[in-house]
């Protein structure tokens, strides 16, 4: 009864980040719109900021309350391999040719800080176990370097995109019907509830991996990863219904780069010491796992393959779920 209840808590906490999360994305969208901010460096952050706002109050709520770092750097770390899974799913999705062949290869500029960025999170906590890390008080030294070097990913795609994607920008208002203040009061709303579920659900993965006898590293990499990423689930789906694929995908490769910031942010809520040195060394797995699956979409990007295996997805798509199932395995068999 106690595995059931604990179950129960999860799926709610995921339907309920799912839908508020939804909302978030679309007056998120809205006040985009309304602000002249639509189509620009500052909207591409705000909905990475949406999508992802999940994973950091679960988070800071794991590290500050529910004294579960496992949880947080799992569920940072799992959600970009889950993201780059989503992928996978929008090829399945996307008829005719693969997602590869029709999406921009400037999301590569994106792909490549991200690879940057995860792979030095990787290396920090390899490090920590290792040889030890340098520290500034309670905070470790790599915190305000990830924060310098998101900065710098934010200022060079907006760059890019300020450059090669004037076709981003929409002159029609897609919401006429909704003021400023109605979408801000909304938004607001919806970010209450998320931040709500957000904060109780390392508590859930707690006593998940308690009753199921799990470790709570594979709990936050698969289970929490999940639930916090259902908004990009959502999200990306809806925009490739609507035939914005180029917005799909990078979202999901802009949620990574916040992903990785989220760690940072982490790291400064977590009072014990440097976050990084506290956790399970199997965490590096993920974040090679995450290089390598966006390595993997770095090649399709590039080779752009028409091929589909029964014509379901790409060979590119295929390799990109098999390293998530071999993550997966190898967390489960040697997390903390």
């Amino acid at each position: 009864m106690a595995s059931i209840f604990a179950w129960s808590q999860f799926v709610l906490c995921a339907v309920v980040i799912g839908y508020a999360g939804t909302r978030l994305s679309r007056y998120g969208d809205v006040i985009a719109e309304k602000t002249s901010l639509g189509g620009t460096w500052i909207g591409v952050v705000m909905l990475a900021t949406v999508t992802s706002l999940p994973e950091l109050m679960t988070g800071v709520s794991a590290v500050a309350v529910a004294g579960t770092p496992e949880i947080a750097v799992g569920d940072a770390l799992g959600s970009c391999v889950f993201n780059l899974l989503i992928i996978v799913v929008l090829d399945f999705l996307h008829r005719g040719e693969s997602v590869y062949t029709r999406a921009h290869q400037g999301h590569i500029l994106s792909a490549g800080f991200g690879i940057v960025l995860i792979g030095f999170a990787g290396f920090n906590i390899l490090l920590a176990h290792n040889a030890g890390t340098p520290a500034l008080g309670h905070v470790g030294l790599y915190t305000p370097v990830i924060m310098v070097m998101y900065g710098v990913a934010m200022r060079t795609v907006f760059r890019y995109e300020r450059e090669h994607y004037s076709a981003y920008v929409e002159e029609a208002p897609r919401y006429p019907g909704i003021t400023l203040r109605e979408a801000s009061l909304r938004y607001a709303a919806a970010a209450v509830v998320v931040a709500a579920a957000g904060l109780w659900l390392p508590f859930v993965g707690s006593q998940i991996a308690r009753q199921m006898g799990w470790h709570e590293s594979f709990v936050g990499t698969l289970f929490v990863a999940f639930a916090t990423s259902v908004p990009e689930v959502v999200v990306t789906v809806a925009a490739l219904r609507l035939g914005a694929l180029d917005m799909a995908i990078g979202s999901l490769l802009g949620s990574n780069l916040f992903d990785i910031l989220i760690l940072a942010i982490d790291d400064v809520f977590y009072p014990d010491g440097p976050l990084l040195a506290h956790v399970s060394p199997t965490h590096a797995v993920t974040a090679l796992s995450a290089i390598m699956m966006t390595g993997v979409a770095v090649i399709g990007l590039l080779y752009r393959p028409k091929t589909r295996v029964l014509k379901t997805v790409g060979w590119t798509s295929l390799f990109l779920f098999s390293i998530y199932l071999l993550n997966a395995y190898m967390v489960y068999l040697y997390g903390k």
